[in-house]
């Protein structure tokens, strides 16, 4: 292969990709991708941040694209290295997070010979990419370096195209693989060839006369939910909340709707819901025959339940992105729309503001009473697992990041993390809702700068381990707080712990390793917060220290569901008798 040809064809894609806003590229070291890896480095509008574990560099990858909303490249050289990135592609998938997959492998006349590190990546991602290209070889004409570009930008463009998800496009390369890059390469392709092609992206939205049959539609209906799940969008948590005061339905809102923290006003946000819909005579009296529902499935299981079992409920599904997030299969209405768009319309359409409900104002009473139950945790000095949640609305600074482990931490995070005025994103990989990857991606979030804390549990931690080493390379700040419970702890609350002969074996997984031997090996900050007080302190002196800090939180899992049972008792309990004299009045 001419090395001339071959520069220009690789610089001319990785300056396209630049042209269209991708800036950060997550690299793996190997051969096979030796050309875009110097081009890459050498370009002046790419950062390249070095992950060696390709499991762990595609998480970085998609942490860094949630958390500045924009695509990420990934780039890794040819053979197994490529399968590696697949549960990150999956979640990328389910969650709606743009990546650009970047494989090198062989070339074809190497394919399928016994060649070495040479497996078959075509459509290796199937359903999970958005796209998949096999890329030309590489070619110096004027005709294939305007391909090369036209295929950087549609990638890109397909990639932010609602909803949003991973492409993948494979580069067979054959040697040399050296390019010649020098300082004269980005005009030289400039002049060549300049980049020509701009691709538009624009939103859903719908006819005014639609907007008038949905208003008409929800104008007379007194009982009404708004319920948002995960959502990141700019100025979404402004729209809603003036819905929800022109329509006067309170908002369940999910731990991450980006409802439960920030500026906007917090009247008719429930955050309790979870806990208030596990008691019956809650959820028979609450019960709504409207609901309008936002972003992807909420966290909590009583609420899925109660949209899943009543298919009296009339609900309204909101989805800007073009998707189908609707488990239950109950939906009346299914709306492709920009949410903020859809919310602001409504509002403009809506007669003078209606005075507040008593619906809304038992909805509001019920959570309030629920909250204080809730939060009666908060002055136990018992090393509870819900209280962290409690402690870090307390002790995280403003523009911060809280990243959520899956499992129980979510749960948690649902349960215990109460509203506040701070500006707080709280992230979490609930695409697949796996436990894998999860270190590295709240690593790749705290690429932003802003304070970045991670709740995890310990059989998380350990899947990801390799994950630290990012924190090293790159000079990372993070904050990670392991729930160590020794094992599986929410298996504890399901079915399966009643099968006491083979539950540790099987679900519990004890693994009784100590983390602090690994922490240092990755030049981390190692604490065990055994009282609270040391927990605060750990917590507030790691924002001023650089580097990585780890601060271990030690917990029994059968006490730890006892407590979680009683405050769901004690909820309950004052619910109902709140509610039977409601009644009897």
């Amino acid at each position: 292969m001419n090395n001339d040809h071959l520069t220009l064809y690789v610089s001319a894609f990785v300056d396209e990709l630049t042209k269209v806003g991708i800036t950060d590229v997550v690299v793996s070291p190997g051969s096979r991708s030796t050309p875009f890896a110097i081009v890459m480095a050498e370009h002046p509008d790419i950062k390249v941040h070095m992950n060696i574990d390709e499991r762990s560099a595609a998480f970085f990858a998609l942490g860094m694209a949630k958390a500045k909303r924009k695509p990420v490249a990934l780039l890794c050289t040819s053979g197994t290295a490529v399968a590696n990135y697949f549960p990150a592609v999956v979640e990328a998938y389910y969650a709606r997070v743009p990546l650009i997959v970047l494989t090198a492998d062989r070339p074809h006349e190497l394919r399928d010979v016994g060649a070495p590190q040479a497996i078959d990546q075509f459509n290796i991602y199937g359903k999970h990419a958005k796209w998949f290209v096999e890329m030309a070889l590489p070619e110096g004409s004027k005709e294939m370096l305007r391909y090369a570009r036209t295929m950087a930008a549609r990638a890109a463009a397909i990639a932010m195209t609602a909803p949003a998800g991973p492409v993948h496009l494979n580069f067979p390369l054959r040697e040399p693989l050296v390019p010649n890059v020098t300082e004269q390469t980005w005009t030289q392709i400039e002049r060549k060839e300049p980049s020509y092609i701009q691709v538009s992206i624009g939103k859903r939205t719908l006819e005014r006369e639609q907007f008038q049959f949905i208003y008409e539609r929800l104008a007379g209906i007194e009982k009404g939910l708004i319920i948002c799940g995960e959502i990141d969008k700019p100025h979404f948590a402004e729209a809603v909340v003036k819905l929800a005061e022109t329509l006067n339905y309170p908002i369940l809102a999910d731990p991450l709707s980006h409802l439960r923290s920030g500026a906007h006003s917090k009247e008719y946000i429930v955050e309790s819901y979870d806990a208030i819909l596990k008691n019956e005579t809650a959820m028979r009296t609450l019960m709504p025959e409207v609901i309008i529902r936002f972003g992807a499935m909420p966290v909590s299981k009583p609420l899925t339940l109660m949209l899943k079992n009543n298919t009296a409920i009339e609900q309204i599904v909101v989805d800007g992105d073009g998707g189908w997030r609707e488990p239950t299969l109950n939906a009346s209405y299914m709306i492709h729309c920009d949410e903020t768009d859809f919310c602001n319309q409504l509002v403009e359409l809506a007669q003078p503001k209606k005075k507040q409900s008593d619906w809304a104002k038992l909805w509001q009473d019920v959570n309030k009473m629920a909250k204080t139950a809730l939060l009666e945790a908060g002055k136990d000095e018992e090393m509870f697992e819900g209280k962290v949640f409690i402690e870090l609305a307390q002790l995280l600074p403003e523009k911060s990041i809280l990243f959520v482990g899956n499992s129980m931490p979510i749960r948690d995070a649902d349960t215990f993390f109460m509203a506040t005025d701070k500006n707080i994103r709280i992230m979490a990989n609930r695409g697949a809702n796996g436990i894998d990857g999860v270190v590295s991606s709240a690593l790749g979030a705290s690429v932003t700068g802003d304070p970045l804390v991670l709740v995890i549990g310990d059989l998380s931690f350990y899947h990801d381990l390799n994950g630290l080493l990012a924190a090293k390379l790159h000079k990372l700040n993070a904050t990670i707080i392991v729930i160590n419970n020794n094992g599986g702890g929410i298996f504890s609350f399901l079915p399966q712990a009643k099968q006491e002969r083979h539950f540790e074996l099987l679900f519990g997984t004890p693994t009784n390793l100590q983390f602090e031997h690994i922490v240092r090996m990755y030049d981390g900050n190692y604490t065990k917060a055994d009282t609270w007080s040391q927990f605060r302190k750990s917590v507030a002196s790691s924002f001023s220290a650089a580097g990585l800090h780890v601060i271990e939180v030690c917990t029994l899992r059968q006490e730890n569901v006892k407590k979680h049972r009683r405050l769901w008792e004690n909820v309950s309990l004052e619910i109902s008798e709140f509610l039977e004299k409601g009644r009897k009045a």
